[in-house]
């Protein structure tokens, strides 16, 4: 169980780029951050792209007005210059520049954790992983439902057999706040998400699926994806060639199939992300508007429904246990079992252990190119008439 005693031997001196008052990420990460006091310390930043209202925005939560800087160039060359300066930098930008900002810290010497998707290409992805790797740094991606401890629960057991062969995969993330394009017009924070230049070559494939997509690999780290088939469709025109529906069929190498449906236009749905996992014996299914209850299903038997906290889950979930089972938890604590797991990390990146970093869970680099493979298969699937595609090759995404 975590009580906030500490991890690493002191706070990770810790700048932002993105994150300030408009943004819609930025607390979440604060939050998850800042959860521990013993993991990170947010000592700079450059938090928006207005340097006064970023710099205005700084001061209010806490960060010195010298240290709150006009861009992220000037924060890495000034920080870089300091005894005390940042360690690790989170990027809390439109996706279009999380390459160049990623790259320019590594340059720095600095560990990353990004925001989701983490690039266009996997082609981006694997020289991001390369200049992490000669640098000796880590590269975290903000999967923040991840955190969820219940779904280590799930991977245990699926581990221990106690559903048996997995043969169905049914995954969802959809709700309906952009069901019109009220939001595209007004909200700056939503405006880049339907523009291919900012957003990439997808929109709710890249802005959802991609999290229940990770999600469903932490459960299941041995089911491996063989072909899969995308239907994707803009109902709000305007947002073409990006999707705010999609349908993607799975088939995988052990002769599962699955299912995922991601979408922003199912009106009146406020929160609609589930995981439900059939097996051979039982199934599995867990619903984030529910997070410390885990549905498990045995063929024949009465439903069970585990509950988060209790002494009868396995030890790697009760390890990222917060507030004990009569306690509701939530995103927050979600993301900040995530953001612990980046400054463990990063420890035991500096300090070259290896054994740490073996058996850490958490979304790394690799996760995130993934992420980036996903949504490129699902977009070529798409763009040539929804055909089923094979999925272990990468590719790259043609400009639109």
């Amino acid at each position: 169980m975590l009580n906030g005693e500490k991890k690493i031997s002191r706070p990770l001196r810790w700048g932002m780029v993105g994150g300030g008052r408009l943004s819609q990420v930025g607390y979440k990460h604060r939050s998850g951050a800042l959860r521990d006091n013993t993991a990170f310390q947010l000592v700079a930043g450059a938090f928006d792209i207005d340097p006064d209202r970023g710099r205005d925005f700084g001061v209010n939560i806490g960060v010195d007005a010298n240290r709150c800087y006009r861009n992220y160039q000037t924060m890495f060359q000034e920080e870089t210059r300091r005894p005390d300066g940042i360690e690790v930098v989170s990027i809390a930008t439109p996706n279009g520049t999380h390459y160049a900002i990623c790259k320019a810290a590594l340059e720095a010497g600095l560990h990353v954790i990004c925001e989701k998707p983490l690039f266009f290409t996997t082609r981006e992805g694997l020289e991001i992983k390369a200049l992490a790797e000669e640098k000796e740094k880590i590269v975290g991606v903000t999967y923040g439902y991840s955190g969820n401890q219940m779904l280590l629960q799930m991977r245990a057991m699926i581990e221990q057999g106690k559903i048996g062969e997995i043969r169905v995969v049914e995954l969802q993330y959809t709700h309906g706040f952009n069901a019109t394009d009220k939001a595209d017009k007004i909200s700056d924070a939503q405006k880049w998400r339907v523009d291919p230049k900012m957003a990439g070559p997808s929109f709710v494939l890249g802005d959802l699926s991609t999290h229940t997509y990770y999600m469903s690999q932490l459960i299941m780290p041995h089911m491996k994806i063989k072909r899969l088939l995308c239907d994707r469709q803009s109902f709000v025109g305007s947002r073409a060639p990006l999707e705010d529906n999609a349908y993607v069929l799975i088939h995988y190498e052990n002769g599962a199939v699955g299912r995922l449906w991601t979408s922003s236009i199912n009106a009146g749905c406020m929160d609609g992300q589930r995981i439900r996992i059939v097996g051979s014996k039982a199934s599995l299914e867990w619903w984030d508007s529910q997070p410390s209850e885990l549905k498990y299903e045995v063929q024949g038997e009465p439903a069970q429904t585990w509950i988060r906290g209790m002494p009868y889950l396995d030890d790697q979930c009760i390890a990222d246990e917060r507030l004990g089972a009569l306690h509701s938890e939530g995103l927050t604590d979600a993301w900040a079992n995530i953001y612990l797991k980046f400054a463990v990390a990063i420890d035991a990146k500096k300090h070259g252990d290896e054994e740490t970093l073996s058996r850490l869970i958490y979304p790394d680099i690799n996760a995130g190119i993934e992420g980036i493979r996903w949504i490129e298969n699902c977009v070529r699937s798409a763009e040539n008439g929804s055909i089923w595609v094979n999925y272990e090759k990468t590719y790259e995404i043609s400009e639109q």
